[in-house]
């Protein structure tokens, strides 16, 4: 909510560059832990065929894209209206109250309106497919009474809504129920794999990101939750999803792990000519790294959700776009065909990369996309908006299709969306583990750039590196191995001239010019 707070009133200049993914020289994929590559279920089961399922759903979609867009609010009253952060925090669901009952794996939590969630959604339990609404109930949720000292008003509050839900279940210690999934909030859901905090969020659709005329946020207004049977390891939603411009029906089927898959399945029906609407999107924070804390005064080495853009292209390529951090709003595209992968990932996984007890972003999972099917062309977008802390999500990355989602039309998209440690790594190519960057030494001018890559592929001879820049010259490219490191380490210098943005690009490669390792992308800006 803060994000959409700060997008509505941001006025800064877009500074956009597209990027042609066919004319990159690398290809690669994240390292992963094994147990994360390994333990990827390739397909949800399809349960028995009920009365109530995705059909269903996407029909009272397609009516309702007929009708104009009425958002849903709820006034928030009683005990309810005007709750603080911690006084909001001391409201929790009972848990022996938990809908799915006790034989199932999985628990559910409804979550209650109040302080930034004031939209209602509509909770159904469908039950041998038969949906029953799951209506809201004061009585089902506990007050913590320091949060709450002189009691609280329960006659008044009347139906408000609930305000989304969350699922537990045995996740990272035998016998206790952790959560690993919430949707609460617009557009919004989380999730978390095995050993593993919050951080990113995913998203519904993303409709006008970046826009001089304002994002728009649609809203997930009604849920239906399929009671799992007792030996199930899947649980499936189906959801609406409403705004001014579309409508969309939903299926996700969810299974908590080491990697935490989520298969969905939209089915889109535009109430106008969609021209900027994102496909499976994910929003993520980033302040500042070793490469991009220019005016930032804190203790930690770096403070962010994700890293870096992985994208392995539809023409097999594997690019890495380090995240940075600029004073304007900044666009990226990253054009392509029926990619094979992307996300926004955390590649940094120690401690010692980060400093933060608290926050401890060295935990933060990884989201990584999987299309389905023919997604024909289009680009992978990435939007970097100007933060002054970290307490704002300001990363958004999607798939923006290249024709625009025509009014009137059913559009239907499928893709995994898989939360974990670190994608899986199928290519055989050194990654970037690491960027740095600074003013050189005596040049004010001049920036130096330290890009280092995994040095394990590289036993004979030095492969060549081949750095380019859309705007000013790079001059003083090095390689120089650093064996106790275990890292190849390209340095390079980068004149910006009157240059005020530059696209940088490297990329190791044979005598032959064939690549050795994914290509580094990075925005340079004045």
């Amino acid at each position: 909510m803060k994000r959409r707070q700060f997008l509505n009133a941001a006025t800064a200049i877009a500074a956009g560059g597209a990027f042609t993914a066919t004319q990159v020289q690398a290809q690669s994929e994240d390292q992963a832990d094994s147990e994360s590559a390994n333990s990827q279920p390739d397909d949800a089961p399809e349960p028995a065929p009920t009365v109530f399922g995705f059909e269903e759903v996407a029909a009272l979609a397609a009516e309702r894209s007929t009708r104009v867009y009425t958002q849903p609010v709820a006034e928030q009253v009683g005990s309810f209206s005007d709750l603080s952060y911690d006084r909001y925090r001391g409201i929790r669901f009972k848990r022996d109250a938990n809908p799915l009952g006790d034989s199932s794996k999985f628990a559910m939590d409804l979550l209650p309106p109040g302080a930034i969630f004031y939209e209602p959604v509509k909770i159904n339990l469908v039950r041998d497919g038969i949906p029953q609404e799951l209506k809201f109930d004061p009585n089902l949720l506990e007050f913590d009474q320091s949060q709450f000292p002189d009691g609280v008003d329960l006659e008044t509050v009347g139906d408000m809504g609930w305000s989304g839900f969350r699922l537990r279940t045995v996740l990272n210690r035998p016998g206790v129920m952790d959560e690993f999934l919430v949707f609460q909030g617009a557009t919004y859901f989380r999730a978390v794999a095995r050993g593993t905090l919050y951080g990113l969020s995913a998203r519904g659709m993303a409709i006008k990101t970046g826009s001089p005329d304002g994002e728009e946020f649609p809203l997930f207004t009604d849920f239906w939750i399929h009671q799992p049977s007792e030996t199930s390891e899947w649980v499936r939603i189906h959801a609406i999803l409403d705004s001014k411009s579309t409508t969309a029906a939903f299926q996700f089927d969810v299974n908590p792990g080491a990697v935490t898959m989520i298969r969905v399945r939209t089915a889109i029906f535009p109430r106008v000519d969609l021209q900027n609407t994102g496909i499976a999107p994910l929003t993520s924070m980033f302040w500042f790294n070793p490469a991009s804390r220019r005016q930032v005064d804190d203790y930690r080495p770096a403070v962010h959700d994700s890293d870096g853009l992985q994208m392995h292209t539809g023409g097999d390529l594997a690019l890495w776009r380090t995240l940075g951090a600029s004073k304007n709003l900044q666009i990226s595209s990253f054009v392509d065909k029926n990619p094979i992968g992307f996300g926004l990932v955390q590649r940094h996984r120690e401690f010692i990369d980060y400093q933060d007890a608290e926050a401890r972003y060295h935990l933060r999972p990884s989201a990584w996309i999987q299309p389905e099917g023919d997604w024909g062309e289009g680009e992978v977008r990435l939007i970097e908006i100007p933060v002054e802390n970290e307490f704002n999500d300001n990363i958004v990355s999607y798939w923006l299709p290249k024709e625009p989602l025509a009014r009137g039309t059913r559009h239907e998209f499928r893709y995994r969306l898989s939360f974990l440690t670190l994608p899986p790594n199928d290519l055989p190519l050194a990654k970037v583990r690491d960027v740095r960057s600074g003013r050189t030494v005596n040049v004010e001018t001049t920036r130096t750039f330290i890009v280092d890559f995994d040095r394990a592929l590289f036993t004979g001879d030095l492969p060549q590196s081949k750095v380019t820049t859309s705007s000013g010259n790079i001059v003083h490219a090095y390689l120089k191995p650093l064996p106790e490191q275990d890292v190849l380490r390209l340095g390079f210098e980068f004149e910006p001239g009157d240059a005020t943005m530059a696209d940088l690009q490297a990329v190791l490669t044979n005598s032959e010019g064939v690549p050795l390792s994914e290509t580094w992308l990075a925005r340079w800006t004045a």
